[in-house]
């Protein structure tokens, strides 16, 4: 190792950078050696030229946005415009070091921003050589911190965070900790600029994403608010949960046993509360609202394309092109090949590795990835064996007049079914979630990518996956299977012919989706926060507590971020990941509520200050990477917006109660005045107690001749017994209706609004078009006026030494 690390050292000298070494004596642990790497001006300028950085070379004539009057009220929430707009706006041009004088040097120190600095000297790190085999060059700092030949390389922060520099330069660390990570800031702006400038564009452009979708949260968060609120005025005089709670009326009703033998009958006017609530997701507004968030999230995605061209424009990325960084072999790749291969585009030999050898690695991966969603599905099987066994103990629990009068006015045997069963399944999904990170990153390994965006690509689809089954699988199975294959009275239907499905209340199953959505997603947020901001601070703590005893002079500043924590290159992954899934909270199963862009909304405002904080202060500064857009998470943003079209108009249509309502409006109503008066009775079937068969039979006999339970079927006299009537199918044909209708209203939508927006603002093109027209002109007038002055140099040298012809000429004359 000691041999590897002093030809690396050797070959970084060679290409000019400077190193300096830390003795370990001077170290805090008295064990570890810093190895300071510097990159003078002649290897930024070689470089920058290399990767083809653009540089300003003349100050923009193209005027910011002016401020509208909307922004004047929001004049608490802007930052200063020396923190939003720390440089003013240029027109800029690749750099090239023989074009210096084109470029706006004014101080070689600061004239490339730390973040591009940072960039340069890990590219050079990235493919200096420090060995030999076979005849290949070794390269790369990743591979000798793979081995452990270095512990870790990172770039140093700018300063301390919790003061200024006490040099004229600015310490952008501090200025990002004062102005953007912190918790009393959260109704603030963030500063983009010096975000990009600091942690490079691919950083830059999160937050930028994570901004952009807060701010159009707060729209769907007001609309859902509303909703909600009408819901709340609306719940006294909803004319359903009135006749459930009716003494006349619900009292009356004997309905049928909620689990064999052990529980009894019940009478409906104890669901008295739980229909309230349930009018509160479960009322007119909630069509809307998913017609509304079908419209939101088109909207949402166009814009954001929007923004994202205009972030291209501000921050140079029109051109850019994916880094070569990205596409570069991987250390492991390399190491598993043993066949070469003549690569197309760089005419050289490259380690190659045949589809027959990598055959046996995917059957692993594809085998070991169907076993954990299988495991996944299995864990979401088990909770629903935990709600159908509960469901008998509270129902038999709650089944005398005693605790009907008590307990069940506010506990219904399904609320506190799904209430536990939604509590047990959260803390499982987190468990799961811890294991299937690591399974998914070891099965990306497994499969040997060949690069690293390769690498990134598929871990990313296999996390997506196993988090959205994980997640979702639960709200999926309450939404849509839930009390529809339960059956009737003496023909219950059975999983694994052991315990009886699950059945919705007389109000629907919506309140219980409301229940599992409410409890995973806050739930999932509270852990997250949590374990964001915990994580790192007793980490650091733990590592730091040796340097109790030193002063803060012996404990450098390359000591002091090395014990922070490493950032790591899956870093931004996790942050997307969780933004996405969030998403889909927000949008896939919002009609059943409308509160979800509310929390998400306050989430999200408290998260982007956790996550600068973290970064900021509690973490290693990463290294900077260009990135032009949010890259394969945008076709995981519309695939999920595509989804939630169908999977709100199916929770309207089957898991709400609106729809049966509106057909019994129309169609079946006989009281002009209150057309859904008498909706209750009309909703409920009859069956005939002496029909359950023995095994069903509650064990107390009771005086009741008949009971009622949820369903569309004929009563026990007609010659139809217990099969579907008519207006079961009137149901169903405008359920599947409303589906079509509304996914067609939907579509046409987004597609008239996709291709109403563009992509790209005509300010934007119409700048773009102006930057390179100056660019062209400038470069044009530069080098024309050099090569002016270069023919006046050779006209000037050419009549210096006409000159000197002619007085050697008169000299030789006059001799």
């Amino acid at each position: 190792m000691k041999e590897r690390r002093q030809t690396f050292e050797q070959n970084l000298r060679k290409t000019g950078l400077e190193l300096e070494i830390e003795d370990k004596m001077n170290s805090e642990d008295g064990r570890t050696y810093f190895v300071k790497i510097h990159a003078p001006w002649e290897v930024l300028v070689t470089y920058a030229e290399v990767l083809g950085i653009k540089m300003p070379i003349k100050l923009s004539d193209i005027p910011r946005p002016k401020n509208s009057p909307l922004s004047y009220m929001l004049g608490p929430v802007k930052l200063p415009l020396s923190v939003k707009y720390p440089k003013p706006e240029y027109f800029t041009a690749q750099f090239s070091r023989h074009r210096q004088e084109l470029f706006l040097i004014e101080d070689e120190a600061t004239f490339f921003p730390s973040s591009t600095r940072n960039r340069i000297v890990y590219y050079i790190l990235s493919r200096c050589p420090f060995g030999e085999e076979e005849g290949k060059k070794k390269i790369g700092i990743e591979r000798l911190l793979n081995t452990n030949t270095y512990l870790s390389a990172y770039p140093l922060h700018d300063g301390q965070y919790w003061r200024p520099s006490k040099t004229s330069r600015i310490n952008e660390r501090y200025v990002l900790c004062k102005n953007w990570a912190r918790f009393s800031y959260f109704y603030k702006e963030q500063p983009f600029d010096l975000i990009r400038n600091y942690y490079g564009e691919k950083i830059g452009i999160y937050f930028v994403f994570l901004g952009y979708y807060t701010e159009m949260l707060l729209f769907a968060a007001l609309v859902g608010l509303a909703c909600f609120i009408y819901g709340l005025l609306s719940m006294e005089s909803n004319q359903t949960s009135t006749e459930i709670c009716d003494p006349n009326i619900g009292g009356k009703m004997i309905m049928c046993p909620l689990c064999d033998e052990v529980c009894d009958y019940w009478r409906l006017n104890t669901t008295c509360l739980h229909s309230k609530f349930s009018h509160l997701f479960d009322n007119e507004s909630t069509v809307f609202f998913a017609i509304f968030m079908g419209i939101w999230v088109t909207l949402f995605l166009e814009f954001w394309k929007q923004r994202q061209a205009r972030l291209e424009y501000e921050w140079d990325l029109v051109d850019f092109e994916e880094e070569q960084q990205q596409l570069q072999l991987r250390p492991e790749f390399e190491a598993m090949c043993k066949h070469k291969k003549m690569n197309p585009v760089t005419q050289e030999m490259e380690p190659h590795m045949p589809l027959c050898h990598r055959i046996p690695w995917y059957f692993v991966s594809g085998t070991t990835v169907t076993f954990g969603m299988a495991l996944l599905l299995s864990s979401m099987v088990s909770i629903i064996v935990y709600r159908l066994s509960v469901f008998a103990i509270f129902a038999s629990f709650m089944e005398s007049e005693a605790t009907l009068q008590s307990v069940k006015r506010f506990f219904t045997p399904q609320l506190a079914t799904s209430l536990s069963g939604s509590c047990l399944n959260c803390i499982v999904i987190l468990i799961l979630n811890f294991f299937y990170e690591k399974i998914s990153a070891w099965i990306t390994k497994m499969e040997i990518p060949r690069t690293h965006q390769e690498y990134e690509s598929s871990l990313t689809l296999k996390m997506f996956l196993f988090q959205f089954v994980n997640y979702y699988s639960s709200c999926f199975y309450v939404a849509f299977f839930k009390g529809k294959f339960v059956g009737y009275p003496g023909r219950y239907t059975y999983m694994f012919n052991l315990w009886r499905n699950e059945e919705c209340g007389p109000p629907g199953c919506l309140i219980e989706l409301t229940t599992q959505l409410t409890i995973i997603m806050i739930g999932k947020q509270i852990f997250g926060n949590i374990h964001e901001a915990c994580q790192p601070l007793i980490f650091n703590w733990w590592r730091r507590r040796r340097t109790r005893t030193h002063s803060e002079k012996l404990y450098s500043r390359w000591e002091q971020d090395h014990d922070l924590q490493v950032y790591g290159h899956r870093g931004l992954f996790y942050e997307y990941l969780e933004t996405v899934m969030q998403f889909g909270f927000v949008t896939l199963f919002v009609a059943s509520f409308p509160l979800a862009p509310l929390f998400a909304l306050m989430n999200n405002i408290m998260g982007i200050r956790v996550d600068a904080w973290k970064l900021t202060t509690q973490y290693r500064r990463p290294v900077a990477a260009k990135a032009h857009s949010i890259g394969v998470w945008q076709d995981i943003l519309y695939g999920m917006a595509i989804l939630s079209v169908a999977t709100n108009a199916f929770i309207v249509s089957f898991t709400s109660d609106i729809i049966p309502r509106l057909v019994y409006f129309y169609a079946y109503s006989k009281n002009s005045t209150e057309p859904l008066s008498g909706y209750i009775n009309n909703s409920l079937s009859v069956f005939l107690i002496a029909d359950f068969p023995n095994h069903t039979a509650p064990m107390e006999k009771k005086d009741f001749v008949t009971c009622r339970y949820r369903d569309y079927r004929y009563p026990p006299d007609h010659e139809g017994k217990y099969g579907h009537n008519m207006q079961f199918w009137h149901v169903l044909a405008a359920k599947m209706t409303f589906i079509i209708v509304m996914e067609h209203i939907v579509f046409l939508f987004k597609f008239l609004l996709a291709w109403m927006i563009p992509d790209v603002p005509k300010d934007v093109s119409e700048k773009i078009k102006r930057e390179k027209l100056m660019t062209v002109k400038i470069i044009h007038d530069f080098e024309l006026n050099k090569l002016k002055e270069n023919l006046d140099v050779e006209y000037g040298n050419i009549m210096k030494n006409v000159s000197v012809n002619n007085k050697s000429l008169k000299a030789k004359t006059s001799v």
